[in-house]
């Protein structure tokens, strides 16, 4: 789940979601407090009218009857009953009083009371989670001084608590969330995914220059990307293919002039010279040949297809051990990957010819990860320092100790086999042994039938 929101498909799904449930959550709390006023206000002009109805009425009945007309009366949130207070003007006219006495006639006298009843602050029960939980309408007490000199007391409470409706709101609004949610992910896969498709067009680029374009498809904009796309990969495509031609011009012009003068050289009479000067040939000779496969290193040209891997490194092995190098091979991985062959057999044979030519024996070890294999060479050498592990991999750069025209090399095998594994997928690692000797970390990714 944290990898999920880290990544920009969680993070729009989350930037919509919680967008559309803050405004969801906002329109309820807006409509429940606007049916909530507009209660308060139908409340209140029904207070007013019955007030009024109520007091016009008890004014014309008769004193020895009135006090059963307000029993019959006084009911609900409206109560008229007697008091024997006297009318106390010195408190201001509430709006409710104000309203009230421009609907009775001057002969009545209102005061209104300082104290509210105790109802008017007691929290009430409600069905929503917006709802208030106090009542904000008319809720105050009045004395009426009647035309013939009584005093009764007009109180106004807040109506009963609306009946409870038996469900919790949460659980009703539980499929109006996942709709929601539903809504959030649909449109942030719509989204993105076009985006994931240029991230794994890009990645294939990486393992694959030759991989089919792009299709033109989606919106305007996530066509003009697919085309912009597709343009660079044709242009890298043709650079590469331009720079491994030229290359393999070269080389193929070098080798008539190189030809020549190993054969003048045989005719020369001084043979410590001459063995120099074959040295020195055959060291241009093999730079040209490495130059060229550096440059088919980053050429894709080649099919990719399933291998075996434990046959690969059987043979790759085996092939090293009749050469007369010290390789031994251990574990197996019983998996396939997905590869060009001779470029994945180029690649190991670099870093067997390493280990032998640097660290005289090469031991292999290969295993078994979650969804990879782990291929480990071990040398005997004396291992590299720490600060050149990774300068290792620069072409043309070699370790000063190993410049010698015993060791050979160019410098360039490290980095033809990192090209190499990079375009696979693959990843290369240097470290120092602690028992000694420098060991080369390769993981493959392993390949799954219809993926």
């Amino acid at each position: 789940m944290k990898a999920f929101l880290s990544s920009m498909t969680g993070r729009v799904f989350l930037v919509l979601l919680l967008g559309i449930v803050a405004s969801a959550t906002l329109t309820q709390y807006l409509a429940v407090n606007e049916r909530q006023r507009t209660l308060e206000r139908y409340r209140d002009s029904y207070a007013l009218d019955r007030a009024v109805e109520m007091i016009s009425t008890v004014s014309v009945v008769k004193p020895e009857g009135r006090a059963t007309y307000l029993k019959i009366t006084s009911q609900g949130g409206l109560r008229l009953e007697a008091t024997s207070d006297a009318i106390n003007t010195a408190h201001p006219q509430t709006e409710f009083s104000r309203h009230l006495g421009e609907r009775l006639s001057n002969d009545y006298v209102l005061a209104p009371l300082a104290e509210r009843p105790a109802a008017c602050d007691a929290p009430r029960e409600i069905n929503s989670i917006f709802g208030p939980t106090h009542w904000r309408g008319t809720c105050e007490a009045i004395n009426v001084g009647m035309p013939d000199g009584q005093v009764l007391r007009l109180t106004i409470l807040p109506p009963r608590s609306p009946p409870p409706t038996g469900q919790n709101e949460l659980f009703t609004i539980l499929p109006f969330l996942f709709s929601i949610a539903g809504l959030a992910y649909l449109v942030t896969r719509m989204a993105v995914r076009p985006l994931m498709l240029l991230a794994q067009a890009a990645k294939d680029l990486g393992n694959d220059i030759n991989h089919a374009p792009l299709e033109l498809r989606g919106a305007s904009e996530i066509r003009q990307a697919s085309a912009a796309f597709n343009a660079m990969q044709a242009r890298i495509r043709q650079h590469i293919f331009q720079r491994t031609q030229m290359l393999a011009a070269i080389t193929h012009d070098l080798q008539t002039p190189l030809t020549r003068m190993r054969l003048r050289l045989e005719k020369v009479a001084d043979s410590d010279l001459q063995q120099k000067l074959l040295g020195d040939l055959s060291a241009t000779q093999q730079m040209v040949k490495e130059g060229l496969d550096l440059a088919r290193s980053m050429d894709s040209s080649e099919n990719m297809q399933a291998l075996d891997l434990d046959s690969l490194l059987d043979s790759v092995c085996a092939d090293a051990a009749d050469a007369g190098q010290d390789v031994a091979l251990k574990g197996r991985a019983a998996m396939a990957l997905m590869g060009r062959p001779l470029a994945i057999r180029r690649c190991l044979v670099n870093l067997l010819d390493n280990a032998v030519k640097y660290g005289q024996s090469a031991s292999v070890t290969v295993e078994r990860m979650v969804g990879a294999a782990r291929i480990r060479i071990r040398d005997a050498g004396p291992g590299i320092a720490g600060d050149q592990l990774a300068q290792v991999f620069e072409p043309f750069y070699r370790i000063e100790t190993s410049r010698s025209r015993e060791s050979g090399g160019t410098g360039l095998g490290l980095t033809i086999a990192r090209n190499i594994a990079e375009q696979h997928g693959a990843s290369i690692a240097l470290a120092n042994h602690p028992d000694g000797g420098l060991e080369v970390t390769l993981v493959v990714p392993e390949y799954y039938a219809g993926k």
